[in-house]
């Protein structure tokens, strides 16, 4: 979870774009080449620590470290700091600086040093993935069997949609924790679709190019992998 050159900016949007409650990393400060920042995420904001490197030692507060795997795993324990308003954050998830990202979608990170694999595997989780996707689809209704056309985002584990591009608030957020299966469908009489089943509920959706509708079913597919990976590993964890 040591991410060197990040920039305080970017840690910003990675942890909130990605983090959750609680998590953490640590990078070169901006402001002097002796100090080193904890970035850390509070509800929805993100805090910065300095930690002085004296050439021997690292300083955080009242707390000294002699080598960097003693400040590793001192803040790979869950330990409470306090932030400017006087509040405890507890440091719960360690960012790792590899996480694993669908190898066709390069161009949506927002880290550009990560890569498949992991590091400190023992201290850190697996991280959500960036990959994300956003474009119009054509949907079919739930009682009314028209199709209409909406503006659709994929973030992280859940697909919502919009009535367009400008919309602020989503029709409908759907968890893809909750998906089963993502295929092409041949029952329509459009091209280019798809659907995704749920349990309740099975959605019918169209692109307009062959291309996107591929483009899109290879992100969801990658998505569903991945959360079954993570629920095995949980389910490993638990059992062991």
């Amino acid at each position: 979870w040591y991410h060197d050159n990040l920039t305080r900016h970017a840690a910003e949007a990675l942890l909130l774009s990605n983090g959750q409650d609680g998590s953490y990393l640590l990078r070169k400060s901006n402001e002097r080449e002796d100090l080193y920042s904890l970035s850390v995420r509070g509800k929805d904001s993100v805090k910065h620590f300095h930690i002085e490197h004296t050439g021997t030692s690292f300083k955080f507060g009242f707390n000294e470290f002699f080598d960097l795997k003693e400040l590793v795993m001192h803040f790979a324990n869950q330990p409470l700091i306090g932030s400017e308003t006087g509040t405890l954050i507890v440091l719960k998830h360690p960012y790792p600086r590899q996480v694993e990202e669908p190898s066709i979608y390069e161009s949506v990170r927002v880290h550009t040093a990560m890569q498949t694999g992991r590091t400190e595997s023992d201290l850190v989780p697996n991280a959500p993935s960036l990959g994300t996707k956003e474009g119009y689809l054509i949907k079919q209704g739930k009682i009314v069997k028209n199709w209409k056309t909406r503006w659709f985002t994929l973030h992280r584990n859940e697909l919502k949609y919009f009535k367009d591009q400008t919309a602020t608030e989503p029709i409908r957020a759907l968890d893809l924790t909750e998906c089963s299966a993502v295929q092409f469908d041949y029952s329509q009489e459009r091209v280019n679709c798809f659907c995704l089943v749920f349990p309740l509920r099975t959605y019918y959706l169209c692109a307009r190019t062959g291309i996107e509708a591929d483009e899109w079913m290879k992100i969801l597919r990658w998505k569903l992998s991945q959360i079954r990976k993570q629920m095995e590993q949980h389910s490993a964890t638990l059992s062991s």
